[in-house]
Order: structure tokens, then sequence, then C-alpha cells
């Protein structure tokens, strides 16, 4: 994983490339996810205007937050969930609170079917989402299933996000179906996967082993001796020819210039539109 830097925003926001688009077969459906760092003053707008489309955007506040005029104050814990789809434009009014801000980016490859679906937004407070809790355990859920919970997230990439936090040597096991593609991303601490093996630590990442097998995949996450905090991202493999350049994700060049062209042209809607609807079909 490259080491952390400055990142687009300049001085005050570092960034490091956690999944990069490079290989997409590899990571599929993951085409990227960063790790931002966000240190500015009360009321500085965060970036621009930009474009998506072909694509989810995942974004998870882990700690201080985050002020958008159409998503409201994000908070740690809190989580933004944006179908782009046949595109959208985000980020025109998004500020700094004046606290020291980590905030994880995910995006995500539509199938094929779904890269021209009418865009949405949902946004998950923190205090609405579902925790599993046993001895030593407390996972979190955004989105899929986990120990007869469900998140409300609405998906159309199958996908498991857990934040899990465990006490020392205690595991946490989570199933998911063979054809999924996952890793771990720890926040906390040390984990390790099947109780043998190397330790994965802060600032690492893990790749879950592909199964070749017809049965479900079970992963038992252990952590070390001082306990743990680790991400676990998993999601069901397209298996469909996919591209990435700049905020579009799509099956061909045509298509990438299609929605240059269509974005050029007016044709994306606003987030501010997105929140609109959601609220008159609340």
């Amino acid at each position: 994983m490259p080491a952390p830097r400055t990142g687009f925003l300049g001085p005050g926001h570092t960034a490091v490339e956690v999944v990069g688009p490079g290989d997409l077969v590899a990571t599929d459906p993951f085409v990227l996810l960063m790790d931002d760092r966000i240190d500015f003053a009360a009321g500085r707008k965060v970036g621009e205007a930009h474009p998506h489309a072909g694509l989810e955007t995942v974004t998870l506040t882990l700690e201080g937050g985050l002020f958008d005029r159409d998503e409201g104050s994000l908070a740690a814990g809190d989580l933004v969930w944006m179908t782009a789809g046949r595109g959208v434009v985000h980020g025109e009014y998004m500020f700094a609170t004046g606290t020291p801000t980590r905030a994880l980016q995910l995006w995500l490859t539509l199938p094929e079917r779904d890269r021209h679906a009418p865009p949405r937004l949902d946004v998950l407070r923190v205090a609405d989402l579902p925790v599993h809790r046993a001895s030593g355990v407390q996972a979190r859920l955004y989105s899929g299933s986990t120990h007869g919970l469900t998140a409300p997230t609405r998906n159309h990439v199958p996908v498991t996000l857990v934040d899990v936090r465990l006490e020392a040597g205690v595991t946490f096991e989570q199933a998911l179906p063979r054809a999924y593609n996952g890793f771990l991303y720890p926040l906390a601490g040390e984990v390790r996967v099947g109780g043998t093996g190397a330790w994965l630590t802060v600032g690492e990442i893990g790749w879950l082993d592909r199964r070749e097998d017809d049965g479900p995949t079970r992963v038992d996450i252990t952590a070390g001796p001082v306990g743990a905090r680790v991400l676990l991202y998993a999601g069901q493999r397209q298996n469909e020819p996919t591209i990435h350049h700049g905020p579009f994700v799509a099956g061909s060049e045509s298509t990438i210039v299609r929605m240059y062209h269509d974005y050029r042209a007016g044709r994306f809607v606003p987030v501010s539109q997105l929140e609109h609807l959601a609220r008159r079909d609340a």
C-alpha cells in the first residue's frame, strides 16, 4: 500500500490509496478506496463540484465531521452511499467543521445492467445502524448481513461492510458467499485470519483468499494482544469488462466518451435534487 501523501486539496489534506484502480479484475467489484485525513478551518470548502457515473461511492466518516448542504452534518460513524448510475454532480456544498476529520471513500463498479440507473443517495446515521454484540465483540453493520442482522442499505452490488471492534485475543466470525471478493483494513491494533499466519496491522491491507469450492466462506478474524478495530469489505464479483477513467466506470472506452459528453451537456443530476426526491419519497 502506498505511503500517505499530500492530497489534491493541498496542505491540510493527507491521502492514502488503500485500493487502487490498477487491476480491476483482481479487485472486482472494488475500484478504489481512499483514506483521507482533512484538517481545515471551519467553513472551508472541501473540494469542488465534480461528476460521477457508472459506479457507487461509499463514504464512511471515521473521525471528526463534515457539513454538506444536501447531505447534512456527517459525524463519526455516519455513512453516505451514493449510486451515481447514469450521472450525478457531487461535492458542491461540502465544508469542513474545524475538527480533524478522517473519512474512507470506496468506489464500487456497477453491473453493466445498472450503469444507466437513476442516481440515488442514502445517508445512514450511526445511531440507526444494527450492531452485533457478543463477549469482546462489537460489529457495526453498514451493508449486507451478520449474525442475523441486516443493514438498511439499498445496494445494486451485494456488499458486506462491517466495522469490527475486538478485545484482545477475541475472534469474530463472518459468513460470506463464495462469489465474494474482499479485504480487511485495520484501524487499530492487529488481526489475523483463521488463527494462523501473519498478523495484519495498521497501515496494511489484507485480501481474503479466493475459494474454489462450492461452499460458503467463513472468515474468522482474531485480535492481537491489545485488541483491534478492523473494517471488513466484501462484495460480489461482477466478472464483467470494466474500465476506469477519472470519475467514471464503464465497460468500454466509447461509453466513457459518452459519459463525458453527457456531463458537459448538463445531463447529470445534482446531488441536491437527489436529496429533494428522497425527502419527497420518504
